[in-house]
């Protein structure tokens, strides 16, 4: 008898995953799909029906480590009797311990009446950005939902999970942005919400405004500058350390996007690829963009995340590391009640700022992210057709 190489009886984790990290005391559950083996394993989270890849991954001896580049983050766990414990520890920040088992479907109960409640509610709340309304947006099929809540600044994610002992129970984490949300049907019609132990109420549109209760904010209009008749500047430098300015040839005559931004920022990962995608589309019809990415201090002496970012999405427009985030408002001397990660000010031919757009939706806001796209594009086009300055 010949014994089997000992790589070939090693245990596979190939597959999907019930996974969950400790957030504050709140087990947030999740989706984490494996491939591969060995040295060349592979891992995936979920947002929504999008997947967030690992950057590496290997699995050996019983140990999975999982890299994610773009988040400076990794996670490493142990197989220990079919179920994996560990850490998902991030650059920087604090960690979450880990957890998981193989995923097994839930049971359907057939008899168990569903409530619809489906399609665009708003929640009043008092934030720290000023908005007295977010919107929450829920799409259902039978006893599934998935919902995201939509502030100025961007959403949640998609918070997918169904309905079981009276309420909707949905949660999300991608690498990021943990969530737990119950959702409850009240009698009144409302939403009862608990978002990560905090109480909440959601509310239809219609009954919102017939109660008095303002909207959300207009991401449009939230953010503003002193002066919209002076050029919007910037000087900072590009990852080779060399200063770039707004005055540079590059940017003369151009309609210029410069987008506030930072690769710990999840909304940012959002708006990234369409960003991305808008300059490849424009870029030789007079675009540019420029990213000011604020970083906390380790990453300004090493943007290992930020560069990852950039591989990540694409990019090959301009980025400068403007500074830390806690510098932000000081080095955007010319913005009004900017707030919002991302913000994106458009820049006429003439360097003036016509538009800021505050924040940026996911896909998991559906309409309101279509909408946002359009709005780039839209403003993009009108920009570019305006003739030279002195021209």
């Amino acid at each position: 008898m010949t014994l089997a190489p000992a790589a070939a009886m090693a245990p596979s984790l190939a597959g999907v995953w019930e996974a969950s990290v400790i957030v504050n005391g709140l087990e947030i559950p999740f989706r984490l799909e494996l491939a591969g083996e060995g040295p060349n394993l592979r891992g995936w989270f979920f947002n929504g029906d999008e997947k967030v890849p690992s950057t590496s991954g290997r699995f050996e001896n019983g140990s999975l480590v999982l890299s994610f580049d773009q988040y400076a983050s990794q996670l490493k766990a142990t197989l220990r009797d079919g179920r994996l414990e560990g850490r998902y520890d991030r650059s920087g920040r604090a960690g979450y311990p880990f957890r998981a088992q193989r995923f097994t479907p839930d049971p359907v109960t057939a008899d168990t009446p569903i409530p619809a409640i489906t399609g665009l509610w708003e929640i009043a709340v008092a934030s720290p950005k000023g908005e007295s309304a977010w919107r929450f947006i829920v799409r259902q099929s039978g006893a599934a939902a998935a919902a995201a809540i939509l502030r100025v600044d961007g959403d949640t994610g998609t918070l997918s999970g169904s309905f079981r002992d009276g309420k909707f129970v949905l949660s999300h984490f991608s690498g990021g942005r943990p969530a737990l949300l119950e959702v409850t049907p009240a009698s009144d019609g409302t939403l009862q919400l608990v978002l990560n132990g905090k109480s909440l109420t959601a509310t239809r549109p219609a009954e919102a405004r017939a109660k008095g209760l303002p909207p959300p904010a207009d991401s449009s209009r939230h953010t503003g500058v002193k002066d919209p008749q002076e050029p919007f500047r910037f000087r900072f430098p590009d990852l080779g350390g060399r200063l770039v300015a707004e005055s540079d040839a590059r940017f003369r005559g151009k309609v210029v996007l410069v987008n506030i931004t930072g690769s710990w920022c999840p909304n940012c990962h959002d708006e990234a690829p369409f960003l991305a995608e808008l300059y490849r589309k424009y870029r030789d019809r007079g675009l540019e963009i420029v990213a000011l990415s604020f970083e906390e201090a380790e990453q300004l002496q090493d943007p290992t995340r930020l560069r990852a970012f950039l591989r990540q999405y694409g990019i090959d427009y301009t980025v400068l590391l403007a500074g830390e985030p806690a510098e932000a408002k000081d080095k955007l001397p010319q913005a009004v009640n900017w707030n919002a990660w991302p913000t994106t000010f458009f820049l006429g031919r003439d360097g003036r700022v016509r538009k800021v757009h505050a924040g940026f939706p996911s896909r998991a806001s559906g309409e309101f992210y279509r909408e946002a796209k359009e709005e780039f594009t839209t403003l993009i086009e009108r920009l570019l057709v305006e003739p030279l300055p002195g021209s």
